[in-house]
C-alpha cells in the first residue's frame, strides 16, 4: 500500500510557440520557444529543436503565430509608480497589488515599485509594504525616487519633503527594505551626496543620478564614484554601474556653453559606465531625441522605462501620485499645483512600440526594455531574455506590437 506522499510529482506542463522569436542574439524568423513548467528550455530556430519530452505536447499548448507576430521576452521596468488606479507611492498594499496585477498582464513581467519623495514615516511604511510584495515574488524590488533631490529640479516631487542627503535616514530606509531596495535617485550636488553614494553602494544599491541641477563635472565625478563603489563591493545584485533617472527630464537642458549633467550622463553611457533611462512615451521626450540617444550610446546602455503612475491603462481624469493630486488630459499627467509632468500613462510595451516608431530597430528597443534592466537588477540569470534556464516570461505581439498574450513564470495571464 502506498501513501499519497509516495506518488510521483506530476510532470511540468509543456508549451510550444512557433513564430518569430526575439532572442538576445537577434530576431529568429522561423523560431520556436519551448517551455517546461516555469522555465524556458529552448529558444531558437525551430529546425534545430530536439529537446526530449516534447513529442506529445497537448495540442492546446502548441501555438503557431500568424505572419508578422512576434514572441518577445517579458519586459522589465525599473521606474514605475503604478497603473490601473494602483499607486505604489501611497504605500497601500491593496493599491499596490492592483497595480502589479495590471502591469504583469500588460507585459511588464518584472518591475520595481517606485516611490516618490514623502515624509520619512510614509517612506518607511511604504517600503515595508513593497518589501513584503518583493518577498512574495510579485516585485523585483524597490526604487526610491528621493527624498534627496534638488529643489530647483524637483518636477512632480513634493518640495516640502525634499532633504539634503542624510546617511542616518538613508540607513533607516535601507533597513526597512530588508535587502529589497534596488535603486535610489539622488542629486549629486547636494551636501552629503558622496557619503550617500558610498552607503548605497556598500549595500549593493544602485545610485541613480536625477532631479538634479548639477554641472557636468559634478555629474561625471558622482557617476564614477558610484561605478567604482559598485565594482569594489563585489555584490552580485547589480550590473556594477549606476543609472540616470529619466535622462533630460528633471535636469537642466543641454546647452553648448553650459552642458550640465546631460553631457556627463551621455558620455558615461557611451563608455558603458552608466545606463540612462528614457521615458520614450512621446510626452517626456520627442521621438527624435530617443533615436538620437540610441545612436549615440547604443541600446545596451539604455533603460526604457515608463515612469507610469496610477492613470496608466485608464481614461483621463483626476488621480494621485503619492500625496499629490494629478490631472490627466489626453493621456498627459500633470501636477495640479504646478503643471509639471507627473509621471507617465503608457505601459512599457507602449514605450517599446513608440521607440520602434521613432526609428529604432525592434531588437534594440526590446533589449533596452528587457535584458539591460535585468542586468541592472542583477537578474540576468533569471529574467530579461528568451534563453534556456530563464523564467518563462514572454509576450505574444502582433505586427503593430499590440499585445495578444502574456506568459509569466510559465502561466498564461491572458
Amino acid at each position: 500500500m502506498t501513501s499519497p506522499h509516495d506518488a510521483a510529482a506530476p510532470a511540468p506542463a509543456k508549451k510550444l510557440i512557433h513564430g518569430s522569436i526575439a532572442t538576445d542574439r537577434g530576431i529568429v524568423q522561423d523560431g520556436l520557444l519551448a517551455v517546461s513548467g516555469d522555465r524556458i528550455v529552448y529558444a531558437g530556430r525551430a529546425d534545430h529543436f530536439d529537446e526530449p519530452g516534447f513529442e506529445d505536447v497537448d495540442a492546446a499548448n502548441v501555438i503557431s503565430l500568424p505572419a508578422g507576430h512576434h514572441v518577445l521576452p517579458g519586459l522589465v521596468d525599473v521606474h514605475n509608480h503604478g497603473g490601473n488606479g494602483g499607486d505604489f507611492p501611497s504605500g497601500d498594499e491593496s493599491s499596490a497589488r492592483k497595480a502589479i496585477d495590471f502591469l504583469h498582464r500588460a507585459g511588464t513581467t518584472t518591475l520595481l515599485a517606485s516611490m516618490v519623495t514623502a515624509s520619512p514615516e510614509d517612506l518607511l511604511a511604504g517600503i515595508g509594504v513593497h518589501a513584503k510584495l518583493t518577498g512574495e515574488g510579485l516585485l523585483a524590488g524597490i526604487h526610491l525616487e528621493g527624498p534627496f533631490l534638488s529643489h530647483a529640479r524637483c518636477g512632480a516631487q513634493n518640495p516640502a519633503f525634499l532633504l539634503d542627503p542624510d546617511v542616518e535616514l538613508a540607513a533607516r530606509l535601507i533597513e526597512a527594505g530588508q535587502g529589497h531596495i534596488a535603486t535610489m535617485t539622488y542629486a549629486p550636488e547636494l551636501p552629503g551626496a558622496d557619503e550617500l553614494v558610498d552607503l548605497l553602494t556598500s549595500h549593493g544599491i544602485t545610485p541613480s543620478v536625477g532631479h538634479t541641477a548639477c554641472d557636468t563635472r559634478t555629474a561625471w565625478d558622482s557617476l564614477e564614484q558610484a561605478r567604482e563603489g559598485l565594482d569594489s563591493t563585489g555584490f552580485d545584485g547589480t550590473s556594477g554601474r549606476p543609472t540616470v533617472t529619466h535622462l533630460f527630464n528633471g535636469m537642466p537642458p543641454l546647452h553648448h556653453r553650459s552642458p550640465g549633467p546631460v553631457a556627463a550622463c551621455l558620455r558615461a553611457a557611451a563608455a558603458g559606465h552608466a545606463a540612462v533611462e528614457l521615458v520614450a512615451d512621446n510626452t517626456h521626450l520627442d521621438p527624435e531625441t530617443v533615436k538620437m540617444v540610441f545612436s549615440l550610446v547604443g541600446a545596451g546602455n539604455i533603460l526604457l522605462v515608463t515612469d507610469s503612475m496610477a492613470a496608466a491603462g485608464l481614461a483621463d481624469g483626476q488621480y494621485m501620485l503619492g500625496p499629490s493630486p494629478v490631472t490627466v488630459t489626453k493621456g498627459v499627467a500633470t501636477l495640479d499645483a504646478t503643471g509639471s509632468i507627473a509621471g507617465g500613462t503608457a505601459t512599457l510595451l507602449d514605450v517599446v512600440r513608440r521607440t520602434v516608431q521613432a526609428g529604432v530597430k525592434l531588437h534594440d528597443a526590446v533589449l533596452s526594455a528587457s535584458a539591460v534592466p535585468a542586468a541592472v537588477l542583477g537578474l540576468t540569470d533569471e529574467v530579461g531574455a528568451l534563453r534556456r534556464g530563464l523564467r518563462a516570461d514572454a509576450l505574444v505581439v502582433d505586427s503593430e506590437l499590440g499585445l495578444k498574450r502574456v506568459l509569466r513564470a510559465g502561466t498564461w495571464l491572458n
